[in-house]
């Protein structure tokens, strides 16, 4: 429970654990843009390390991660392969197109696993005038599905791309849920890309940051385009701080956000009138049906508001509750108590 509300809306609401804020007051800073700034070089330094890659650069966000990786690799009206629901696709407010110059080409992707053929069939390999040029291809995972693609399915991909000559941007916003849930290390999933985005809040609860992480090469490119983007920070040390702590110890704790989704899963499948929708590897959220409550959209957002409750209204039917650091089993009891008296 955050600020006396049950907040299941994203795990985005996280606020920094205590350690985090003493670890900030703390922490010795300098100028980043001169590369001055230590606790930044030991972070960026931790996530490449943590991730396998050469180097990596602290960005404000992971939407600013996943742009400056389209900026740097590709070339204006060049074409990028990627699924139809991922962030860079329905959550980025169209960046590709005003940052880098891109053209996306969306495949169908359920539960954002991309098909290998359809993956191949739209490669461009004609030296056509008339065609864009395949630029790059871009997975996700954990995808915003809740699901988690199985490291096997991204060596295909990776494999397929680059035996064209395209390199991949691999979206890890979530890349450590999905290493939890899969059972392997982190490197593994992020190890067949050529760069990854890694965001330090949502589940690791740091306030602000993502990396950017790839060959040295990439990610002096890539700082050259954060600062074109004003992503250029000074005594950021005071945020890097705390991602230190997110990757250091907030990693280690995502099987617990998992488990408790798991129960409350299953809690609210045995209440009459909602339908919980199963999905491989699920990582911490849960996907249910409401409409068979009987109730309209905001009737049932504002039912759950007085029971203080926060969640996000449902999407087609269908809303998403999501477990993190913040929310207690007996947070999550009182949610099923909740849902119980309004299936009544």
């Amino acid at each position: 429970m955050q600020n006396g509300w049950i907040d299941l809306r994203s795990d985005t609401v996280t606020h920094p654990t205590p350690a985090m804020r003493t670890a900030m007051a703390e922490a010795p800073v300098g100028d980043d843009v001169y590369g001055d700034d230590p606790t930044v070089n030991a972070l960026e330094e931790d996530g490449a390390r943590l991730l396998g890659k050469e180097a990596a650069l602290f960005v404000p966000s992971g939407t600013m991660g996943n742009q400056l990786a389209l900026m740097t690799w590709v070339s204006r009206g060049d074409e990028v392969i990627l699924g139809d629901a991922c962030h860079i696709v329905a959550h980025e407010a169209g960046a590709a197109a005003i940052l880098a110059g891109a053209q996306l080409r969306c495949l169908p992707a359920p539960d954002g696993r991309l098909s290998p053929p359809e993956v191949r069939r739209a490669i461009r390999t004609q030296d056509d005038i008339h065609q864009p040029r395949t630029g790059l291809l871009c997975l996700e995972n954990a995808h915003s599905s809740g699901s988690a693609i199985p490291l096997d399915e991204m060596e295909a991909l990776c494999s397929l791309v680059h035996g064209f000559g395209i390199p991949v941007h691999l979206d890890g916003a979530r890349l450590f849920n999905a290493a939890e849930v899969l059972g392997v290390a982190p490197a593994d999933l992020s190890g067949p890309a050529d760069s990854v985005m890694v965001c330090l809040s949502k589940g690791l609860c740091a306030p602000v940051g993502s990396l950017l992480c790839g060959s040295r090469d990439f990610v002096r490119r890539a700082r050259r385009n954060r600062k074109i983007l004003g992503g250029g920070m000074r005594q950021a040390g005071i945020l890097a701080a705390a991602g230190r702590i997110a990757l250091r110890d907030m990693t280690r704790r995502l099987g617990e956000d998992h488990r408790a989704a798991a129960d409350l899963a299953g809690a609210l499948a045995a209440i009459p009138g909602l339908e919980v929708l199963p999905a491989p590897f699920r990582i911490n959220m849960v996907f249910f049906r409401s409409d068979g409550l009987g109730l309209s959209d905001q009737a049932l957002m504002d039912r759950l508001a007085s029971a203080g409750i926060l969640a996000n209204p449902p999407e087609d039917g269908i809303m998403r509750l999501v477990t993190h650091y913040w929310v207690t089993p007996e947070d999550l009891r009182r949610t099923v108590e909740v849902f119980r008296s309004l299936s009544a």
